[in-house]
């Protein structure tokens, strides 16, 4: 089935929706994007999502066309257009079509905001009962990782190197700390059972589905701890686990093949991941 698309107003079969070549985002990577998980064709976490769209269009002066209300209706009619039990709707909003230039084209110049389906079987992921392999690489990332943009070459750089060292994603290293994984936030398990992950600032994303963990984890009295890791500290964790928005939270059974704890998904990450899927599909709007 074709998908329908939502592009500046229009809904349209994905063969018929046209960008064009001098949109800015495809020329200067200058836009940004989010992920919402739809389940049970509803949308999780949907609050958080929004609000961090907001936060980064003001971080780069960008304007969406569409209030809360009407873009909480599209990302709706979106789900029941393409007829979608479980997946992602991923949006991105760039500042426009202009002649290539540095400078940010004039004032009123029509923003570009495109929205899509992505169907994933997100409950029944071989990741969580198995666990994932990391391999640890350089951050090279710019210096505003805070900022959900559309700038994802070396996260991808970064994701194809550690698949081939035999891993399967990344955790970025800055300055001899941890930042997060090529698409996801990275968490450890301190063999006290202390969950910590790393602080926000500008080094990372501010991760709406770390936020919604660790806020079960305290409502759970898991004691938590926001600060920096060092790669050495998670090798020794008695677990470690990786949180995204269409993967909730998956295991880490090793990192550089160093073994975490027993090489299999931990208790703390396994009950972590089904409070969140229990809770939020229960919230799901």
């Amino acid at each position: 089935m074709t998908r329908i698309v939502y592009l500046n107003g229009d809904w349209l079969p994905e063969a018929e929706a046209r960008i064009s070549v001098f949109d800015r985002g495809f020329l200067m990577a200058d836009g940004i994007y989010e992920v919402t998980c739809v389940l049970d064709g509803k949308l999780v976490d949907y609050a958080g999502h929004a609000a961090r769209l907001q936060r980064s269009a003001r971080e780069l002066g960008l304007s969406l066309p569409l209030d809360e209300a009407e873009l909480l209706a599209a990302h709706r009619e979106i789900v029941a257009r393409n007829g979608m039990d479980q997946g992602m709707i991923y949006l991105q909003l760039t500042r426009g079509a202009a002649d290539r230039d540095f400078v940010y084209p004039p004032a009123g110049t029509p923003p570009t905001l495109l929205m899509f389906t992505q169907a994933k079987n997100v409950l029944q992921n071989k990741a969580a009962e198995a666990g994932i392999r990391v391999a640890l690489l350089p951050d090279l990332r710019w210096g505003r990782r805070d900022i959900k943009t559309v700038q994802l070459l070396y996260p991808c750089m970064a994701k194809m190197e550690a698949m081939a060292r035999g891993a399967d994603d990344a955790w970025l290293v800055e300055d001899g700390f941890v930042t997060e994984a090529s698409a996801a936030s990275s968490h450890i398990v301190t063999k006290d059972g202390v969950l910590v992950t790393r602080d926000l600032s500008h080094a990372l994303l501010p991760g709406v589905t770390r936020a919604s963990v660790l806020s079960l984890a305290a409502e759970h009295g898991i004691r938590v701890e926001e600060r920096a890791f060092t790669p050495e500290e998670a090798k020794t964790a008695r677990e470690a686990f990786i949180t995204s928005a269409t993967n909730f939270v998956v295991p880490v059974v090793a990192i550089d093949g160093e073994t975490i704890g027993t090489g299999t998904p931990g208790a703390l990450t396994r009950d972590l991941r089904r409070y969140y899927i229990e809770t939020r599909r229960a919230a799901a709007i």
